[in-house]
């Protein structure tokens, strides 16, 4: 019961910090980075389409992205999708490719950026955190059932808590990381 206990646990942060890790991955750094077009879906003959799999994305250089959709008829409504995204990026339309140009951050965007990585760091720790506490109930309930004893117990407590420790070291690894590549000129 406790090792598949823990494996739960592990599974469970392990989940949080990679939910990080692409959160992380959507956040605009001033380089090109075809990863913020993932959740980006196009109107593709009456249905919401990935705009990944309606056109051809590359990076000819660290400000740009060009997409190339499969079709020519479909550019317009490429053009459309991200104007209507979130993205804060105006495309430039030639007919058949569609350029986001990239602009240098400013100092405060960056900092806003920061900010918002330190916010998303935290609601990662608290949801390990959260994982920790369900766990170590679990441990409760099991030595209250008889199930386990109560040294069994204390012992898969502080496993949980290395455990957790350990996630929540990786998560602010990560947050270090992403600071210095927002705050990168």
């Amino acid at each position: 019961m406790i090792e598949d206990t823990l494996k739960i646990c592990e599974e469970k942060m392990k989940q949080s910090l990679d939910s990080l890790v692409n959160d992380f991955k959507r956040f605009r750094t001033g380089r090109a980075n075809p990863i913020i077009l993932e959740k980006l879906m196009v109107d593709y003959y009456g249905s919401e389409t990935p705009i990944m799999q309606v056109a051809n994305v590359s990076v000819p250089d660290g400000r740009q992205i060009v997409l190339t959709p499969y079709e020519k008829n479909i550019v317009g409504a490429v053009e459309k999708a991200i104007i209507n995204s979130d993205l804060g990026l105006t495309p430039t339309n030639d007919g058949a490719n569609i350029r986001l140009i990239f602009p240098p951050m400013t100092e405060e965007r960056r900092k806003e950026l920061v900010k918002q990585v330190n916010s998303r760091t935290e609601q990662a720790c608290v949801s390990v955190r959260n994982i920790r506490r369900e766990i170590i109930d679990v441990f409760k309930k099991g030595k209250k059932d008889k199930a386990i004893s109560e040294d069994e117990q204390k012992s898969a407590e502080t496993r949980v808590q290395k455990i957790t420790d350990k996630y929540i070291a990786e998560a602010h690894t990560v947050q270090k990381k992403k600071e210095a590549e927002l705050m990168e000129v």
